[in-house]
């Protein structure tokens, strides 16, 4: 395989995710507008055919950019949009890095109205 056939895989894979993004200028997010993983919990991640596959735009996206993603390891939305797919926005992490990150997020987005589980 040639260096350049790898280049111009990459390159339509970005185009093909780029077709269904919508930047938002405030947030820098690249927010997925094609079809989601659906609602309720693992929900609302943006999901694409790829090679026959159903797969994660941010996996696909954060791939594309940096490489192989070890079994061990999961892909993090830092900005907690999960339908951003801006590598940028996109960090490796261990299960229990993205465990703490959401427990930590979803304690400080809490509305008045609800109350902290024991």
């Amino acid at each position: 395989m040639k260096l350049s056939t790898v280049t111009d895989r990459r390159q339509s894979i970005f185009d093909k995710i780029m077709k269904r993004v919508k930047i938002d200028k405030d947030t820098g997010c690249w927010n997925w507008t094609g079809p989601t993983s659906g609602t309720g919990r693992g929900g609302g991640y943006g999901r694409m055919s790829l090679d026959g596959q159903t797969v994660a735009t941010h996996i696909v996206m954060f791939t594309n950019f940096y490489g192989y993603i070890p079994s061990k390891k999961q892909i993090d939305h830092k900005c907690r949009n999960r339908l951003c797919c801006n590598p940028d926005h996109l960090e490796m992490v261990t299960h229990k890095q993205n465990q703490k990150r959401r427990a930590k997020w979803n304690t400080q987005n809490q509305s008045c109205s609800q109350e902290p589980s024991s």
